[in-house]
């Protein structure tokens, strides 16, 4: 069963890494004098509740619902392969030491099976939820289009919110909003004498991670509905930062590596 676990989670790079001798530098930065070490952030879209089973909307408008028992196992599964990462898998990045998880219900489930993991208590962070669907929650894709005819369709290219909802850019918005402050976080640390390679986990959501992604390679959000993070994947981000904390380069590592 490990090296089930480690071959999913090690999905990635192969690149000599010579950041493991000099962890400052980006493999392409011209000014990379100016870098700390490395941040990288390990997505982790939480696991299924009935309502990912039933294909209905669920976003941040509603808390619940919470994991059912499949979605238990397969984050079980998720906060093992995060705890892999830079001890049995991946070995050039930082076993994960942090873990911030959504608000809602089933990422806090998430977050918390992660925690205990690897030894971390979660921080919440609003800016990491769902997207809202105001009126469409709780509503089947179809059922939207027998409501609101070609809308849904509008708003998975970005077009449009739902009513009461948020756009798809408003959630990018807000997930780089976070990589951000996150980044200056570790760059506060690193200017206080712990230059070091980091890795911190975050417990979300299918739309929030398409989102950062999508920010991250710096794609049109009408595309970023072609990004799918299944159920307890990993997506690996890194970010290269800049002494006063501002991110120089963004590194996507992994989109969805399965964990079981």
């Amino acid at each position: 069963m490990t090296a089930q676990r480690d071959t999913g989670a090690s999905v990635g790079p192969e690149y000599d890494d010579s950041e493991k001798a000099a962890p400052s530098r980006s493999p392409f930065a011209a000014d990379a004098d100016d870098l700390v070490s490395p941040l990288t952030v390990v997505l982790v879209r939480h696991g299924v509740t009935d309502m990912t089973l039933s294909h209905a909307l669920s976003g941040s408008g509603e808390v619940g619902p919470s994991l059912n028992a499949q979605g238990k196992i397969q984050v079980a599964k998720a906060a093992d392969a995060v705890y892999s990462m830079g001890r049995r898998s991946w070995e050039h990045l930082a076993p994960a030491s942090r873990v911030f998880a959504s608000p809602m219900t089933r990422t806090q489930e998430t977050g918390g099976a992660i925690g205990r993991r690897i030894g971390a208590h979660v921080e919440t962070d609003d800016r990491v939820r769902e997207i809202h669907f105001g009126e469409w929650e709780g509503l089947t894709g179809d059922e939207v289009a027998q409501r609101y005819g070609d809308a849904i369709h509008q708003w998975r290219f970005a077009q449009l919110a739902p009513p009461g909802g948020e756009s798809i850019p408003q959630v990018g918005e807000r997930m780089d909003s976070f990589l951000r402050d996150i980044a200056a976080q570790h760059a506060a640390l690193a200017a206080d004498g712990k230059d070091e390679l980091r890795t911190w986990a975050v417990a979300s959501h299918a739309v929030a991670i398409k989102s950062a992604v999508g920010v991250s390679l710096g794609m049109d959000a009408s595309t970023w509905g072609a990004i799918w993070p299944q159920p307890a994947s990993l997506t690996a981000l890194r970010l290269h930062i800049a002494n006063d904390g501002q991110i120089r380069e963004r590194h996507v590592l992994c989109v969805g590596a399965p964990t079981s």
